[in-house]
């Protein structure tokens, strides 16, 4: 299998990073951390409509590019470098991909054009107060009524779940467990009986949010796909979503080993450049190694993605699991190389510390991962 990007990713990722580095440097982040919506407007605003991310990888028959999810991995890596706060990853990775696994061809038509075009922003509600990123963790129930439903439960830890204009919600049919009676419903965040806050996270870049639902009533056209049968879409969806992360990681643990090279070759002490002691060279060579075996990782499991394998569950959590460790390793000794100043937080360690140590929870954490794996192959 060729790693190799082609020019055009290569052309991708450059011009992701120079805008980046522009609009969404460490003092934008850090301002942004600040507002209530938890991302800057303006710069969503471009990303959205001037440059097209969010259009990447849906199908150009539904208002995307149509192209695979290597070229999305390669902008999000790009994203994960800049530590972007914007609620691109909840409506691309998320939200998009929910859709194209669970809705049907119509639902798609409806509703990816506006998603590919940034005019609507969105997330998917799955995890509740367990913590649970397989089927048992879904409670929320979907209970008929007529020819609707009515949706009860409380989400937890929704991505930008605060301010997404739609949000794409789990849920079971009364008395149903495990992977049977799963159902999404897509409804709006401002509808009757939706009741949302932010909740108080160490990383402060990414915005979680919990979700109330009391008595949300929702037409049978905004369940996705057949009714009770999701959870082979939303499992496909999970795993994209985790090789999606991945991505922020891997170039999150990039940006860290730049950052500790850098200063290893600026800082001196007792006369020379710190980068020329052992100790630190073995640092810097073992985040080296952290970083291109994520990389290798991440890109294998992105390829699988592209030729829709049946290995996709099992690659996504090995890059996952290996990602994460990684990222957060990386940001760890990037802090220690720094010494006494990479304890402050105006140093930017520290928000890469802090979303990979966010990061490597959310959708499950590496032990987590670990026994996924160990169950596709039977041990």
């Amino acid at each position: 299998m060729d790693f190799r990007f082609s020019e055009e990713q290569e052309e991708l990722q450059s011009m992701a990073r120079s805008f980046l580095a522009e609009a969404s440097g460490p003092e934008q982040i850090r301002a942004a951390m600040e507002t209530p919506l938890g991302y800057d407007e303006k710069v969503w605003k471009q990303i959205a409509t001037e440059l097209g991310w969010p259009c990447v990888h849906i199908p150009e028959e539904f208002g995307g590019l149509g192209l695979g999810y290597v070229d999305l991995a390669v902008l999000l890596e790009a994203t994960g470098e800049a530590v972007l706060c914007a609620p691109f990853f909840a409506t691309v990775a998320l939200a998009a991909n929910t859709l194209l696994e669970v809705g049907s061809d119509a639902q798609k038509a409806e509703h990816l054009p506006a998603i590919a075009e940034g005019a609507h922003t969105a997330t998917l509600a799955f995890a509740e107060a367990s913590g649970l990123w397989d089927p048992d963790g879904v409670e929320a129930t979907a209970t008929p009524d007529g020819d609707a439903f009515i949706l009860e439960g409380t989400k937890s830890w929704v991505i930008d779940g605060h301010s997404a204009d739609r949000i794409l919600v789990a849920a079971r049919a009364p008395g149903t467990k495990g992977e049977d009676g799963l159902s999404v419903f897509l409804i709006d965040g401002d509808a009757q009986g939706v009741s949302r806050k932010a909740l108080p996270t160490m990383d402060q870049t990414r915005r979680l949010a919990e979700v109330e639902l009391s008595a949300v009533r929702v037409g049978a056209e905004a369940c996705l796909g057949e009714t009770g049968e999701a959870w082979p879409g939303l499992r496909r969806t999970l795993d994209l979503a985790a090789i999606a992360l991945a991505a922020e990681q891997v170039g999150g643990a990039q940006r860290c080993l730049e950052m500790s090279v850098q200063y290893a070759k600026d800082r001196e002490q007792f006369g020379r450049p710190i980068g020329s002691f052992q100790a630190i060279k073995h640092k810097c060579a073992d985040m080296m190694i952290a970083v291109e075996s994520a990389r290798s990782a991440l890109y294998y499991a992105a390829c699988i993605a592209d030729d829709g394998s049946d290995d996709l569950t099992s690659n996504a959590s090995l890059a996952k699991a290996w990602c994460s460790e990684s990222y957060f390793q990386c940001a760890s000794e990037s802090i220690q190389i720094h010494g006494g100043v990479g304890f402050t937080w105006e140093y930017d360690q520290h928000l890469h510390f802090k979303r990979a140590r966010a990061s490597e929870n959310w959708l499950g954490d590496p032990a987590y991962h670990r026994e996924r794996v160990a169950a596709h192959l039977g041990l």
